[in-house]
């Protein structure tokens, strides 16, 4: 790490991921320990030892100028034993060090027995807590190592659980094509298929799992508290519907579709010989992502699965986070992992969920498809999972097109192809990179993606190199009726650049090459070649050299 980098961390202050000790006192052992362990404990990161809680390089103790003795001291302090790299670093000419803590898959104590995790407070500034046993289940289950659905509940025996929800769990395998060998099999041998029952001390016991398909609402309220659902539809300020619920899982499924089915409205469109529906809301994408907050959700953590209809969109949240291993830059490509796994493989078997785990790509495609902007995650944090369906318009025309193309082929359309459309479709001209952020996969991957729609006289490249860019081509815009957008994107030539170079230098004073990369969306070369060509034409001058190099008006 460079010490413009330790600079730029420390502007910008302590988080969940960064803590400052100062050290001007020496700090003690025990204090410094028990941070280090509260980081290991959340989300791991970097203890700057000699910094002060506002930033100020204050140094390190003399107790404390032997950096090679903190890792053993750390180590020896912690049960079990956590490892951690430190680096010595002169700021400002203060001795200060960076104890780099990495994220731990087990739960660390101090040697005392001091348990603590870090959380940030309501002013985003972080603290260390206790870390109380209610919620070590939920720290390892977001880690992969514990499955709180797998666990039994002995003060419930099987005898228990409510008949009609096994029959209630046959007709959705029926209805939603789930595994059809589980449908012939007795009560007995279907709760052993599925996990809904576990043998402890030769008796049958419900899991967590089976308590939520199985249990009576009683049952429930009792032993799994934290299971509710609400479902609220909203006029501006006005509340419409407000239902709670805290039914087995499938019936609370099957009554909130009910009552979000009968606020889908429809529209036709005509594509050859066939009418296509344009719903206010993709239904396959609603129910994967209410299925999605059922079953990963922290049933440990109180707190209602939220799904909420209001005149901006549909909205879905579920006590907690991402589980680890997923956040908002990967969440179309990371693998499928659940923080409830074997809920998760019931709810697949039944058939109401994507089997191949992949029920994002449902919910993006339900969005993208009809030209509505992508699922929005970004309102999650690391206690909530929310997404957010914008209730715009669709655009018939570009429904129009996937369809049609989707005939052609006679597949449908890939999920990256539909997020490369619809962003060009939105900010008309991009290149490689700016596109690689959003399908959240390597430039050569979104490359070929991009070449197959070039092929299928979708998508128009233009350009060569870095410098490529591509447009929406010309047979789209003209399907839209929009031939005149379409001469505004693909005429962005030579000409149009040299004129916009000249309109920056009128405004700004002068131009350099990275203004001329950036506004004309060109490689170094091509920003290079196009200023010379300006230069000899005598239309502007150089002013400085080599990285001051700049260029006014001749």
């Amino acid at each position: 790490m460079t010490e413009r980098d330790v600079h730029e961390i420390i502007r910008g202050g302590e988080s969940l991921t960064v803590e400052f000790k100062s050290d001007v006192k020496s700090l003690p052992d025990r204090d410094l320990v028990a941070a280090v362990m509260a980081l290991a404990n959340t989300e791991g990161g970097d203890l700057f030892l000699g910094v002060e809680d506002d930033g100020r390089l204050t140094g390190l103790h003399a107790n404390h100028r032997n950096l090679t003795a903190l890792p053993a001291l750390i180590a020896n302090k912690t049960n079990p034993s956590l490892a951690v790299y430190v680096e010595g670093l002169e700021l400002e000419g203060q001795p200060i060090a960076r104890i780099k803590v990495p994220k731990s898959r087990q739960l660390v104590s101090t040697s005392d027995g001091l348990l603590q995790r870090r959380r940030l407070k309501i002013d985003n500034t972080p603290e260390a807590v206790p870390f109380y046993p209610h919620e070590f289940i939920q720290r390892q289950s977001s880690l992969g190592v514990a499955d709180p659905s797998a666990l039994p509940l002995d003060n419930l025996d099987v005898e228990d659980m409510d008949p009609i929800q096994r029959i209630r769990i046959r007709n959705a395998i029926k209805k939603y094509g789930g595994d059809q060998s589980l449908i012939p099999l007795a009560d007995d041998e279907l709760d052993g298929a599925l996990g809904l029952t576990v043998s402890v001390n030769g008796r049958l016991h419900p899991t967590v799992a089976g308590l939520l398909l199985l249990g009576k609402e009683a049952q429930l309220r009792q032993y799994l508290p934290s299971h509710e659902v609400a479902f609220q539809v909203l006029r501006g300020t006005d509340v419409l519907v407000n239902e709670f619920y805290r039914k087995p899982l499938l019936e609370t499924f099957e009554e909130i579709e009910l009552l979000f089915r009968a606020r889908v409205e429809e529209e036709e469109i005509q594509v050859g010989m066939f009418r296509v529906p344009i719903p206010n809301f993709d239904r396959r994408a609603f129910r994967e992502a209410f299925v999605n907050a059922l079953v990963h959700r922290d049933y440990s953590a109180l707190g209602a699965v939220h799904v909420k209809l209001d005149d901006d969109g549909l909205g879905i949240s579920n006590p907690g986070g991402f589980v680890e291993g997923v956040n908002l830059d990967n969440l179309l490509v990371a693998a499928p992992r659940s923080r409830n796994p074997l809920l998760a493989d019931i709810i697949k078997r039944v058939g109401l969920a994507e089997r191949t785990g992949r029920g994002i790509d449902r919910i993006f495609e339900g969005m993208l498809r009809y030209g509505r902007a992508a699922p929005d995650y970004s309102m999650s944090s690391s206690y909530t999972v929310a997404v957010r369906m914008s209730a715009a318009d669709a655009d018939a025309e570009f429904l129009r097109m996937i369809v049609q193309r989707e005939e052609q082929t006679g597949v449908a359309m890939p999920i990256d192809s539909l997020i490369i459309l619809s962003r060009l479709r939105n900010e008309r001209r991009l290149r490689t990179a700016d596109l690689a952020r959003s399908v959240q996969k390597p430039e050569t991957m979104v490359r070929g993606a991009l070449e197959k729609l070039v092929e299928a006289d979708m998508v128009e490249a233009h350009g060569i190199g870095k410098g490529r860019t591509y447009t929406l081509s010309a047979k789209v815009y003209q399907g839209a009726g929009e031939k005149a957008a379409y001469l505004r994107q693909a005429g962005f030539d030579a000409i149009q650049q040299e004129q916009m170079v000249l309109n920056f230098i009128d405004t700004h004073g002068t131009i350099k090459r990275a203004d001329v990369m950036d506004l004309c969306r060109l490689d170094r070369n091509q920003a290079y070649r196009l200023l010379t060509k300006l230069k000899a034409a005598g239309q502007i001058k150089q002013v400085g050299e080599h990285k001051g190099a700049a260029y006014d008006r001749a």
